[in-house]
């Protein structure tokens, strides 16, 4: 079965009027000529997918390509493990010394400018970043004018939200797609918390911890405050003033007061947040795409909703690169087109990711071969493997209403090929803000500002 599904999932993405480009992205052709025969290593994070998850597929069903055309090349994915900065650590580790042979690495969108500055991965051809991709996502390809990875897997903040408290806190509305501020939504906590609504015990949670998760709720409290938000140039220079710090933390510090958020998020990752809502703790949770896949395993569609995070959210997501060492960069290439084409992209917002193109939400002529979980698109009796509410499209039912706008609006933290030292002193200097004697506004802006312009440097002030 897994073989027939494979090989029907290369028939698919790539029919011929269905492949793009003319460099033998279908892999039919002869070998590229500087190549090595072999194995193409794609180093990723975990597939949130699960085990045999979506990526997986698709580098099997390109392998049955190659395999049918009679090619000597075989992709294998090694997954790495631990969070993403220990990944991302394994990475430059493993790239720098050489100590692992990795073709393509799937590097978060935060990394590009690093990875591309350091000369570990190669230049890309600008037309794999086309017209189909979303703006907001394309900008995460390049770095100095040059792209260097390929937009995979998207993602972008969002507003989870327990329909099933709303009714019991005898609010009329419970489809929230008007709440476009922190306002209306203390508006909300404050007749959630007068309402008789087992378990719970504040309005909202979200992932607060000393990692990444921390950056990424400040980011977006501070593009909340400021449409002009930037705290690096091009260059990746460090642009911010105390005054627009000032105003980002005084968002924050509201955001996370604890009147309306869960005590328990200071410490939360994504995760431990996500079993916090399940819970019923709170009736609002941040949190990342991926989860809508996962809660409507726990809830019935009338029980759970989502919509845009209000204020700004912040971009994440997974890029596709050729290291610089590959002795397969050609083919590397071409498995790289593969995975981000059309179909594959509709394959992996379909499993539960949020797609990179622009045709995966709104072309409904573009369809993936198997479900989200891999198994043919519905059983005999019409039943799928997963409760996740789809529309007539077979698409999830928010890929298109609340998706894909937010990607669009969505805001990039600071690019910088420095951005392992801006996250590590923007997530410890705002670590004070969440103690039991935290600074005022000000005080804490100067702090950090300092701290950038150390942990940032321009190089004309050296």
């Amino acid at each position: 079965m897994r073989r027939a599904l494979g090989m029907l999932l290369a028939a698919v993405l790539c029919a011929p009027a269905a492949c793009t480009g003319g460099g033998g992205g279908d892999g039919t052709g002869p070998a590229p000529s500087g190549d090595v025969p072999g194995s193409i290593v794609v180093a990723s994070g975990r597939d949130v997918t699960g085990q045999n998850g979506v990526r997986r597929r698709l580098i099997d069903a390109w392998n049955e390509q190659q395999e049918k055309a009679g090619q000597e090349y075989r992709a294998r994915l090694v997954e790495l493990p631990g969070s993403a900065d220990e990944q991302r650590g394994q990475l430059l580790g493993a790239l720098q010394s050489g100590s692992a042979d990795y073709d393509v690495v799937n590097l978060d969108v935060t990394w590009v400018p690093e990875f591309a500055a350091a000369g570990l991965v190669r230049p890309l051809p600008d037309t794999l970043v086309g017209a189909d991709v979303i703006d907001s996502v394309a900008g995460t390809a390049s770095w100095a004018g040059q792209v260097y990875a390929v937009p995979f897997n998207s993602d972008v903040g969002l507003l989870y939200y327990r329909r099933d408290h709303l009714v019991r806190a005898d609010l009329e509305r419970t489809e929230l797609d008007g709440v476009t501020d922190w306002r209306r939504l203390e508006d909300l906590v404050d007749v959630l918390d007068e309402g008789d609504i087992p378990g719970y015990e504040k309005g909202w949670t979200t992932q607060l911890a000393a990692y990444e998760g921390r950056t990424v709720n400040a980011v977006e409290a501070f593009a909340s405050t400021d449409p002009d938000f930037a705290l690096t140039d091009d260059a990746g220079h460090y642009t911010g003033t105390v005054e627009q710090l000032t105003r980002g933390i005084a968002e924050l510090r509201r955001r996370t007061d604890t009147p309306y958020t869960l005590a328990d998020a200071t410490q939360s990752d994504e995760a431990a947040s996500l079993a916090d809502f399940t819970d019923g703790r709170t009736t609002f949770l941040r949190h990342w795409p991926w989860v809508y896949r996962t809660l409507h395993q726990s809830f019935a569609a009338r029980q759970l909703g989502v919509t845009a995070l209000p204020g700004r959210a912040v971009l994440g997501g997974q890029n596709l690169a050729v290291t610089a060492t590959s002795r397969r960069a050609e083919k590397a290439t071409e498995l790289i087109e593969f995975l981000t084409g059309k179909e594959s992209e509709r394959c992996l917002l379909d499993a539960g990711f949020a797609a990179t193109r622009v045709s995966a939400y709104e072309d409904d002529g573009v369809r993936c071969p198997v479900t989200a979980a891999g198994t043919p698109s519905a059983a005999p009796s019409g039943e799928r493997p997963d409760r996740m509410p789809r529309d007539a499209a077979d698409r999830p039912a928010y890929a298109r209403s609340v998706l894909l706008p937010a990607l669009r609006r969505a805001v990039h933290r600071p690019r910088t090929p420095l951005y392992g030292a801006f996250t590590q002193t923007l997530t410890a200097q705002l670590g004070p803000l969440f103690g039991t004697d935290p600074p005022d506004d000000a005080e804490l802006a100067e702090r950090l500002d300092a701290a950038l312009r150390r942990a940032l440097p321009d190089p004309d002030d050296r």
